[in-house]
């Protein structure tokens, strides 16, 4: 390329930005503005022509919440960061009480990675191992499988997929899954950046083909995408342009640039955990009455902590005894535990 064509299509460029500066600054985008990243955000749109849905999120507060919940060390943090914004972008559009769970058993360090999402932004994650040293997140994790669970209370069995790990860094072992288990053409990518005890930044952004999408279409947001990892310029895309506090809203702007970007909407992620007192006893009550008894007859105490959030519940034997007393249905059926729970 000549100095002359190059200096084109900086021109050129500078003119895209500009163009996508004015949009996102229009009345229409004034509720999406989130400055410097403040919150964590998932804000999604479509392309003018219906050919093109991105999503993407920030999720720094909910790292750092994590990370003091768990007392995780960087490279736990990096990954349960990478694993929870894939859960909220896939589950961006579900109905509110519908879950995805994405979990990588593994056979490194980290040992298994779990993430669930609901379709209002709720979102719980553990990984196996919060303490492990300073090391690549691809040897921390390690050989392993992908495994997605969808459900919903009213169906009647939950949606399984598996894929096998194959780069190690969440976000592009997902990517496989999603071309491999449910045939979804997407361009996804997260990243997690953590400094000492802090995460500075954690975020992401999936791009997907709608049915109908033209090659045209296709052809303009490989572009834009390339522009995007241009601006990004740390070969983890997007880890430089969070650390700049570039906005789920510029992103989807820029990969949407010329394509006519129109809102979907957007929903704030909070972390959000389910244990409860009553979910200890029912699990107490599946141990078997002869272990319980003996627990009782000790005068032993019960002490659990939850994965997710790290809250630790007891129970005494009085206590225990008492429960147990006035229990009633089957501790193995949801149903029962649900209805008994009310």
């Amino acid at each position: 390329m000549t100095s002359m064509d190059e200096e084109n299509e900086e021109l050129d460029q500078e003119g895209e930005s500009s163009e996508t500066t004015s949009l996102i600054s229009s009345a229409v985008f004034e509720a999406f503005q989130n400055p410097s990243n403040r919150d964590d955000q998932v804000f999604s749109a479509i392309s003018g022509n219906g050919e093109l849905k991105v999503t993407a999120a920030t999720t720094r507060n909910a790292v750092n919440d994590l990370m003091i919940q768990h007392t995780m060390t960087a490279v736990p943090a990096d990954a349960l960061g990478r694993a929870i914004t894939c859960s909220l972008l896939l589950s961006n559009g579900i109905q509110a009480e519908q879950t995805f769970q994405l979990t990588l058993n593994c056979d490194g360090p980290l040992r298994v990675i779990v993430a669930i999402a609901n379709g209002e932004g709720g979102v719980r994650g553990y990984v196996g191992n919060p303490g492990i040293g300073d090391m690549p997140l691809p040897e921390a994790i390690g050989k392993g499988t992908v495994q997605v669970v969808k459900n919903h209370p009213d169906w009647p069995n939950p949606y399984n997929g598996i894929t096998a790990i194959e780069h190690r860094d969440i976000d592009r072992d997902v990517g496989i899954y999603l071309a491999e288990s449910e045939q979804r053409s997407c361009a996804l990518a997260a990243a997690t950046t953590v400094k000492g005890i802090l995460c500075t930044s954690s975020g992401g952004y999936i791009v997907e083909q709608l049915p109908g999408c033209s090659s045209e279409t296709i052809q303009r947001v490989e572009k834009n995408l390339a522009q995007l990892a241009k601006r990004d310029g740390t070969g983890k895309l997007p880890a430089g342009l969070l650390a700049d506090g570039v906005t789920p809203l510029e992103i989807c702007s820029i990969v949407l640039d010329g394509l006519d970007m129109e809102p979907l909407g957007q929903i704030k992620p909070e972390l959000v955990c389910k244990c409860s007192e009553e979910r200890l006893f029912r699990a107490v009550r599946l141990l078997g009455k002869e272990e319980v008894d003996d627990i009782i007859a000790k005068a032993e105490e019960v002490e659990a902590r939850c994965q997710f959030c790290g809250k630790v519940y007891r129970m005494g034997p009085t206590e225990l005894a008492k429960s147990f007393a006035e229990a009633k249905g089957d501790p193995s059926k949801d149903s029962d535990f649900e209805e008994n729970s009310k």
